[in-house]
């Protein structure tokens, strides 16, 4: 089993673990706050066990059906569990406004204060772990599960300041403007994710640093009279890169091939955690305008 597989399963269990628990006090306390910190967790396990079969899907090689691999599997992943924790802040936007008119008031506040620093405690460790799978995978799947979780840490505290508030001060408005909030804030992360994933999927280039890398290794090369349709694109743990290079006419096929390998080797050395796919195309001349006059 890979890091990243790894990694959702431990995700998966600590989400199932926290929403039995806060699902209990938060159903049997009344209070909004811990239903919605509930709610979020309920979700983060279907995310997390999603992942794990997009993780599972999008490390298979490429083939017959799919030649470029399903690396974009994680980045439609990305977008399914934004659009999922969307809703859920909808969901519970509804049920803090619901509990502003009905005026229902919390109990069990002692075991529901437990409960909180319990989970708050046990998401942090999950963070810190989900952050070091994602810096060495470069999984765009575990940064979102990361991301996810870490909005998990903020949610967490606020149900926790919310109930002491709630706990000293009788006011059960600080629990309705505390779940409000934390729905708001559940929707604004979700942002991130669905963007993210949608410009993977429509074939977004690169950072603009890693480009400027390439056109640098490119123009060390004396052979090389220029270059042109450089494009770059990323899926899953895939980088793929291709372009085409201006040799002089009179180079040989080997000696240019030799230059394209070398080009290669260090494109690769850039960021050695990425799979990098590269397609260098070899030219006698200059055929860009050419072409766009044809």
């Amino acid at each position: 089993m890979t890091v990243q597989k790894k990694a959702t399963v431990v995700s998966s269990s600590v989400a199932a673990l926290l929403t039995l628990i806060k699902l209990v006090v938060g159903i049997a306390s009344g209070s909004v706050a811990v239903l919605a910190s509930a709610i979020d967790s309920v979700l983060d396990m279907f995310v997390s066990v999603f992942n794990y079969f997009a993780i599972n899907n999008s490390e298979k090689p490429a083939d017959k059906t799919f030649n470029y691999g399903r690396g974009k599997i994680e980045a439609l992943a990305s977008v399914i569990e934004g659009t999922i924790i969307s809703v859920s802040g909808l969901f519970l936007l509804y049920q803090a406004i619901k509990k502003a008119i009905s005026g229902e008031v919390s109990s069990y506040l002692g075991i529901s204060l437990i409960v909180m620093i319990i989970s708050l405690v046990i998401t942090i460790s999950l963070v810190l772990f989900l952050n070091k799978v994602a810096r060495d995978t470069n999984s765009m799947v575990i940064k979102a599960d990361a991301l996810h979780y870490k909005t998990d840490v903020y949610t967490n505290l606020a149900v926790l300041i919310s109930l002491v508030l709630v706990n000293f001060t009788g006011f059960e408005i600080i629990d309705v403007i505390v779940g409000g909030g934390i729905s708001l804030f559940i929707i604004y992360s979700a942002y991130e994710l669905i963007q993210e994933g949608v410009l993977v999927l429509l074939d977004r280039a690169v950072d603009e640093e890693t480009v400027n890398k390439i056109i640098e290794i490119i123009k060390a090369e004396e052979r090389i009279n220029t270059h042109h349709m450089l494009k770059t694109r990323e899926a899953g743990h895939q980088t793929f890169v291709e372009v085409h290079l201006v040799f002089d006419c009179i180079i040989t096929l080997m000696e240019a091939h030799k230059i394209s390998d070398r080009i290669e080797a260090k494109v690769k050395k850039i960021d050695k955690k990425r799979d990098w796919i590269i397609n260098i195309h070899m030219d006698p001349y200059d055929d860009l305008n050419i072409n766009n006059e044809n």
